[in-house]
């Protein structure tokens, strides 16, 4: 196994984009894995691409690293369906105590895939943006589901795999400043810019922190942490 060479999961959004700044940042190699699970909007695929060339266009110092991208399809989440995410449905708090917007399994099936993927591609490392700090009460992100995941896929493909998530323990402000650590303010300006956190997939209301329908869960929680980020 390659240790020089990371995958990251990259969605096209604030928190994935931060954790390719990251991986860029720390290994020589890159390649990044996005998934078309059937979401009801096209525009983060869409993201995906356009931050990715700006990444090559706009970032020399990690052009030479970022190596290729792949997506891969898991439509069996919509199959499943249930999620607002991938049925119409209105985002709110359900019966189990979970967001509408909560999606089962997603994580660990991006793991999974991630790991198979990384398999042929001879990448043993994975990084994602799963949070436990600032997030919408999703099991799948907290640290002990992703610890869990990893040794499952070590056992699973008798060879260790590790998942990196450095935002596992810092809220959405600290996602901000960690961005302008990495990449400086055309990082940030790109976060704003091209990622796509909303979960309407709305690109044509525009705010400081970037573009969004401005009321989803995700648009303000990216709103509250950017309004705390340029504040301190």
């Amino acid at each position: 196994m390659k240790t020089d060479a990371a995958l990251v999961l990259f969605s096209g959004g604030q928190d994935s984009t931060t954790c390719l700044a990251w991986a860029l940042a720390r290994f020589e190699r890159v390649e990044t894995v996005g998934f078309d699970y059937g979401q009801r909007h096209r525009a983060e695929l869409e993201a995906r691409l356009r931050v990715l060339g700006a990444v090559r266009q706009k970032f020399p110092q990690w052009a030479g690293k970022l190596g290729e991208d792949h997506l891969l399809s898991l439509d069996l989440l919509k199959q499943i369906g249930g999620s607002a995410l991938t049925d119409a449905a209105k985002i709110e708090m359900g019966k189990d105590g979970l967001p509408t917007s909560f999606v089962p399994g997603r994580n660990v099936l991006f793991l999974a895939a991630a790991a198979a993927l990384g398999y042929r591609r001879g990448i043993a490392d994975l990084v994602g943006g799963m949070c436990e700090t600032d997030y919408s009460g999703y099991p799948d992100c907290r640290q002990e589901t992703v610890t869990a995941t990893a040794e499952a896929l070590t056992l699973a493909l008798a060879r260790r795999v590790t998942i990196h998530t450095p935002l596992m323990h810092i809220d959405k402000a600290a996602t901000w400043k960690l961005a302008e650590d990495l990449g400086g303010q055309p990082l940030v300006d790109l976060i704003r810019e091209e990622t796509v956190t909303c979960y309407e997939g709305d690109r044509t209301h525009r705010h400081d922190w970037g573009t969004g329908c401005g009321e989803c869960p995700a648009c303000e929680l990216r709103a509250k942490g950017y309004k705390k980020y340029v504040g301190a």
